[in-house]
């Protein structure tokens, strides 16, 4: 992706990350939690393998430093040569502790890279290695905005789209500058950003949790039962099944298993949403029933990685939706393991408070709690560079540019945002205007009408959600609405 209710809830957790106490003009933080501890990120590891990762701590990254490339290292014979300023960079072929996701990070967040970045790998066991496969050089289109705490924290970088490779023990990198001049190959290279580090990632084993009713029918589709239950949200308690409530001054609670929130009646959720959203008692709203979901306690996100405090914004007028670019190469019985790469990947690789989204699904419509806070809260995310304030941005898993996306995955799209959207009476067929926060499409200030569901490319100029994705957005506006009963 090149530039181009009524619970309230929170999860106790050591974060391994500090950011200013600072929050961004518009949004509200919740620091009812214990203090967080410092600790330098994986990058600046002294261990020659790059890894930082504390002993009890499920999964692991390495983070390798490149070098520059002999100069034969994949050129076509009638390519011509680099200057040596502007010499290539990664790494030959090597073989490492085994890792599932791969991406590539840079120092300065706000440095774009121009070029090209290739990845090989060797899966595990095996001597088969891989073709070499692009990195979408996504850079700064997702993330926090301009300003905010979590991008002015020190700790952010520049990055590419993670790509899921599956279980790989065998790596080669390869980074190509652009010329300066399109038009002429032989004009100078542009500098590639200072820092370049790979980034290989084990997102660890999931969570062992026992079936719950319905999870038959998504083993048929996932090739396993476990990561499904009944229950309040991650970090919360408290819905219409019965369980437990939490205090709301609180913000606290143990464990949750199993760990899915369960699809509730209309019914329900009106009920859920008139409180949630501040209606009088009897009133209509727009709301439709809320879906399950899979919590964050049940994709296995280990809570001691991402910074502690909430921040939240006033509402949540507007739904982008996204392609996370990690490739279609995973079976949806693989999906938490894939969320779990992109969690660590955004928090420990790119330097993110937390996980940037807000909401995933994947191809076979399974919906997932993304970045802690709520899911029934207008949690402030790092998505869509410039509007995530008042905002919620679901990402599903895959690569969508030439292929399309699943009914499965679009369905549960217009199921979620029929949910979510109408706790906070937006209408999915509407339009909302957003302030920009700043980015390459709309300058900062600026009031930018947009569809209250739109894709990441309307409110910044890139090529995600994928055009596949994008041109399937219109049923799921109407679908979402229909769900609404609108």
């Amino acid at each position: 992706m090149r530039a181009f209710i009524a619970s309230s809830i929170g999860v106790t957790c050591a974060a391994v990350l500090v950011l200013p106490s600072a929050v961004p003009a518009g949004a509200a933080a919740d620091t009812s939690t214990a203090p967080a501890e410092s600790a330098e990120p994986s990058s600046g590891a002294a261990d020659p393998t790059g890894s930082t990762e504390p002993s009890d701590v499920p999964g692991s990254t390495q983070s390798l430093p490149m070098s520059p490339l002999p100069e034969a290292s994949g050129r076509a014979t009638d390519e011509p040569s680099r200057t040596a300023e502007a010499a290539e960079q990664g790494l030959l072929e090597r073989e490492v502790r085994p890792f599932s996701l791969v991406g590539v990070v840079w120092n300065d967040a706000d440095t774009e890279l121009r070029g090209t970045v290739q990845v090989r790998t060797r899966a595990i066991g095996t001597t088969r290695w891989s073709d070499w496969q692009d990195l979408e050089t996504h850079n700064a289109e997702h993330g926090a905005d301009p300003g905010t705490a979590e991008r002015e924290s020190g700790t952010v970088r520049g990055s590419t789209a993670p790509l899921w490779v599956g279980e790989s023990d065998g790596v080669a990198v390869r980074v190509r500058p652009e010329t300066s001049d399109p038009q002429d190959r032989t004009s100078p290279a542009v500098p590639l950003p200072a820092g370049l580090r790979l980034e290989l990632v084990d997102p660890g084993k999931d969570p062992q949790q026992p079936p719950a009713a319905g999870a038959e029918a998504d083993a048929g589709k996932t090739g396993k039962t476990g990561n499904t239950g009944d229950t309040g949200d991650s970090g919360y308690t408290g819905d219409a099944r019965g369980t437990a409530d939490i205090s709301e001054a609180d913000g606290h609670t143990a464990p949750l298993e199993p760990s899915v929130l369960p699809a509730l009646s209309k019914q329900e959720t009106e009920a859920l949403g008139e409180a949630e959203a501040g209606l009088a008692p009897g009133a209509q709203p727009y709301i439709g029933p809320r879906p399950r979901i899979i919590t964050r306690t049940g994709w296995g996100a280990d809570e001691k990685i991402r910074q502690g405090a909430f921040v939240y914004t006033k509402s949540v007028k507007a739904a982008f939706i996204h392609h996370s670019a990690t490739g279609n190469n995973y079976t949806c019985s693989q999906a938490p393991s894939v969320l779990r790469g992109i969690y660590r990947y955004h928090v420990q690789s790119s330097g993110w408070r937390d996980i940037g989204y807000n909401f995933a699904v994947d191809t076979c419509g399974n919906i997932y709690e993304g970045r802690a806070g709520g899911v029934t809260k207008a949690v402030l995310g790092a998505h869509t560079l410039g509007f995530n304030t008042n905002s919620m941005g679901i990402a599903v898993l895959g690569t969508f540019t030439s292929s399309n996306p699943p009914a499965a995955a679009v369905n549960a799209v217009a199921k979620l945002t029929a949910w979510k959207l109408g706790l906070f009476g937006a209408d999915p067929r509407g339009k909302v205007t957003l302030v920009s926060g700043g980015g390459n499409k709309f300058k900062k200030g600026t009031k930018a009408e947009l569809n209250v569901i739109s894709g990441h490319r309307d409110g910044f100029a890139t090529e995600c959600p994928g055009a596949r994705l994008y041109k399937k957005l219109g049923s799921a506006r109407t679908t979402s609405a229909q769900l609404q009963g609108r």
